[in-house]
């Protein structure tokens, strides 16, 4: 895989030097100049395939060049040994459930392939890394989960104070060895603007080998692109025979980027519905063609609080970068706090389905689309945390109490450890050079 950047002011890379530089010199973002179609045989047969099974095929189609298929199914089978089930809460309505990984968000597809491929370059290579990642929720525990203990590689993780969730906080401030997290008074888009300010820091790239395991980090993206496959599979297997839409609830948008690649791959995809919070710069361009990042707003769906995504303009070059392109791609949609909430309470009222914040969105960005077609459609709606996550929004919303997993109650007893920090830069670099 060869990849250039969206500035088109950088020589063009190897992947190998892509997932480790994270972002190319000129500030820009890594592409691959070439996106290969899947055979029609492989969507033939993909209802008889298993989700590691699609995975190394889509794998294989995009990085052969680069892996062998033997050290490529092993990257496959170690990053994805969980499942993404499709679960219909109401007619022609199904939830892509993403929350079955160690972490319990949809960042653990990204994250363990990442970590899964960093590993097989460092061993060749002999060096050691530092990772770099912003979150604004649920990045930061699949990126400690994933890269924990792994030879060769510290992590240091940023997040806003006070702008993620209880057990969002405990997941990357409790596990320690490698793993060490900032707590950065100011937003996610503070944060993330640190992160990329210290790639282009000459001093500190003198210094360390730095990477990043945000989305802007492009071995995130082709893990995403996964569960889209599968998910067609799933609805082949219940006999599904109608166009497929998909929801995606978006904040950084690398998640709608991955459904993007699949669909260029060849994955048939009626719509992909943008759903935000009232960050909505998105869906606002998608109806104005105008791109204006405000500074982000806090909300519920925390996750999602994100005034500048920064794959931007990876989704749009994906969907054809010509507005009358993303358009005939990509549907928008947003909604606030009062409207989640009572989608939340509805939903579980009527199906007595759980749905965390993010989901909701997603929920209520799908009915927005759907409810303005004439043919009926095969809707997904991603979910792409587990509600527990959001103990306190979810039982204040629906008024009693849900079961909590093991593993995120257990979290809560135990120490958080968090280094403070400023949202300067400064500060961050000579806490870095230190």
């Amino acid at each position: 895989m060869i990849l250039y950047s969206t500035n088109h002011q950088s020589p063009d890379v190897s992947l190998e030097e892509a997932v480790f530089r994270g972002l190319p010199p000129d500030n820009g973002l890594y592409m691959p100049h070439v996106i290969p179609t899947l055979p029609a045989s492989f969507f033939e047969n993909i209802d008889k395939m298993s989700i590691s099974e699609i995975a190394f095929e889509v794998s294989k189609a995009l990085l052969s060049d680069d892996i062998s298929e033997e050290n490529l199914k092993m990257i496959v089978e170690r990053a994805i040994d969980f499942d993404a089930p499709v679960v219909e809460i109401e007619e022609n309505t199904h939830v892509l459930e993403l929350f079955h990984g160690p972490s319990m968000a949809f960042k653990d597809f990204g994250a363990r392939f990442m970590a899964s491929l960093m590993s097989y370059f460092l061993q060749k290579s002999q060096k050691d890394i530092h990772i770099l990642v912003a979150t604004s929720g649920d990045t930061g525990g699949a990126v400690a989960q994933g890269f924990y203990k792994t030879p060769g590689i510290k992590v240091t993780i940023l997040y806003p104070t006070g702008k993620v969730s209880d057990i969002q906080e405990k997941q990357l401030t409790t596990l320690g060895e490698n793993v060490t997290a900032l707590e950065v008074d100011g937003t996610f888009d503070d944060c993330q603007a640190m992160v990329k300010a210290a790639f282009l820091d000459k001093d500190l790239s003198s210094k360390f080998n730095l990477a990043s395991a945000n989305s802007i980090n492009i071995s995130r993206l082709i893990p995403q692109s996964f569960y889209y496959f599968n998910a067609f599979a799933e609805l082949k297997r219940k006999g599904n025979t109608k166009p497929v839409v998909f929801c995606v609830p978006s904040g950084n948008f690398g998640n709608l980027s991955a459904g993007l690649i699949a669909q260029r791959m060849g994955l048939p995809v009626k719509m992909f519905v943008a759903a935000t919070n009232v960050n909505n710069a998105v869906p606002n361009y998608l109806k104005s063609r105008k791109y204006e990042p405000v500074p982000s707003k806090e909300t519920i769906s925390n996750a999602m609080d994100v005034g500048n995504p920064s794959n931007f303009i990876r989704m749009r070059l994906l969907a054809g970068d010509a507005h009358e392109q993303v358009v005939s791609h990509i549907a928008g949609d947003f909604s606030d706090d009062v409207a989640t909430r009572k989608a939340m309470k509805d939903v579980f009222d009527r199906t007595g389905y759980v749905m965390c914040p993010h989901t909701a969105v997603a929920y209520l960005g799908l009915k927005s689309y759907t409810d303005t077609l004439s043919e009926e459609v095969a809707g997904v709606l991603l979910s792409t945390a587990h509600y527990a996550k959001f103990l306190d929004v979810v039982e204040d919303t629906l008024g009693t109490e849900v079961d909590v997993p093991e593993r995120l109650s257990a979290l809560l007893s135990k120490e958080k450890v968090a280094i403070p920090m400023s949202k300067e830069f400064v500060d961050f670099k000579k806490y870095l050079l230190g």
